[in-house]
């Protein structure tokens, strides 16, 4: 059997590319991988966190058929300090759930957000709740 070896990119269709980049580059903090035209007036672009990580966000044009914003991704970004990310984020006017979930162990601290488009993305915590920090598989 051939397996996949990993998982390149995520894609989330969008109707305001700019606003989109604006968004995930000057909010997130995520960084600019790839912009690329590849037919007249679209881009493909690829956005990602800063460091090694090698999956991206393909932040990519909707096509006629395809349904934009509002769309559970199933996206999990993790990050350091959640409670600073949710404040951060509700003071840059980001669409962020009222408060941060502490579910218990073995569930990290989480939350969810939305995007300019109304897009959902979960926030958790990288450190689990008794320090133990969550390994790549």
């Amino acid at each position: 059997m051939i397996k996949v070896n990993r998982v390149e990119s995520v894609c989330i269709p969008v109707a305001d590319q700019d606003a989109a980049l604006d968004f995930y580059t000057n909010v997130l903090g995520f960084t600019l991988r790839t912009d690329t035209p590849f037919e007249p007036g679209l881009r493909w672009i690829e956005v990602g966190p800063e460091g090694e990580s090698s999956t991206t966000i393909a932040l990519a044009p909707a096509s006629e058929s395809a349904k934009v914003g509002g769309q559970l991704t199933g996206i999990i970004v993790l990050v350091d300090d959640i409670d600073g990310f949710h404040s951060q984020l509700k003071a840059a006017g980001t669409d962020v759930d009222d408060e941060v979930q502490r579910m218990g162990d073995p569930v990290p601290p989480l939350f969810w957000f939305r995007d300019p488009e109304g897009n959902t993305i979960q926030a958790a915590q990288e450190e689990g709740v008794h320090g133990v920090r969550r390994r790549r598989r």
